[in-house]
């Protein structure tokens, strides 16, 4: 697994998609607790697989999210990669206004923040027509610009984690329209290093990816092998494979309390299948409330 070290402690390095203070970095440090870690920011997902594999690292992915649903490239990207799914997290999305210290809420007038947390918090933009909403890059940033350029009369919308590292005060705390709202993230590496995070647990939960042929009842009969198995089919998301019209791929999340039992239905239906790949096979993550 490749490390960092700090002052002579070994760190985790995890790449997040965002900078310092985003989402992305936080369900890190929620799945890592207790460790230190040492966050790689990136610009893009695909930035994100790409420095995986090059320095052979972790990553946090978003890969859905209860409001905004699956974030179906996510789902493309992680399959094409050959990266392994180590476990996920769950977190809560806490929307937050914050500014420079010193300011008062009727002194603002924009709003900076990605263009879906903004949806997030439009409740709040309605109860506030002084503010006007400008769409930046992805939260955590909007309230690093606003620190590194002191921009004054501006605030962002952010985590309590960003405020706090970028030294902002928080004008309203959680804005967030929808208070049931939850981004779960996987926690992805190179097949080794995932052994080496799941060493001494049990698998509980399993991702695949599967095409089925034209064929009438095809996705019936290997749902009712999942059920005669006792799998818990938590997410079934079908995607079109480019280039083969009207053709599709079944990105499928299970739930099982048995692992002989998943093995052996995974035996059961796989013959009906085409091109059956295991994204992951790890625990069922934590949810923060």
């Amino acid at each position: 697994m490749n490390v960092g070290f700090f002052y002579g402690i070994e760190m985790k390095r995890v790449a997040i998609q965002g900078v310092k203070g985003c989402f992305h970095e936080i369900a890190a440090r929620e799945f890592f607790q207790g460790e230190d870690i040492d966050v790689v920011e990136c610009e893009t997902f695909e930035k994100i697989f790409e420095t995986v594999k090059r320095e052979g690292i972790i990553a946090t992915l978003a890969i859905e999210n209860t409001i905004a649903g699956n974030l179906l490239q996510n789902h493309i990207l992680l399959k094409e990669s050959g990266l392994k799914i180590a476990g996920e997290q769950k977190i809560r999305i806490r929307h937050n206004l914050v500014a420079l210290p010193g300011q008062e809420l009727e002194s603002i007038k924009e709003v900076y923040s990605h263009p879906i947390a903004l949806m997030q918090i439009r409740n709040f933009l309605e109860d506030h027509k002084f503010l006007k909403a400008v769409e930046w890059d992805d939260t955590a940033s909007s309230a690093k610009m606003i620190a590194h350029e002191q921009c004054m009369g501006k605030a962002g919308v952010c985590s309590e984690w960003a405020a706090e590292i970028y030294g902002l005060e928080i004008l309203a705390k959680g804005i967030e329209t929808n208070k049931r709202n939850f981004t779960r993230f996987l926690v992805i590496a190179d097949p080794w290093t995932v052994d080496d995070i799941k060493k001494d647990q049990t698998p509980n939960k399993a991702s695949l990816v599967f095409r089925l042929p034209h064929d009438e009842g095809s996705l019936a009969k290997v749902l009712s092998i999942m059920s005669y198995y006792c799998m818990n089919l938590t997410k079934i998301q079908s995607m079109p494979i480019i280039g083969r019209e009207w053709e599709y791929e079944f990105y499928v999340d299970l739930r099982f309390d048995d692992y002989l039992k998943y093995k052996q239905s995974i035996e059961a239906f796989q013959p009906l299948t085409k091109d059956l790949v295991i994204l992951g096979e790890y625990r069922e993550g934590r949810q923060t409330i």
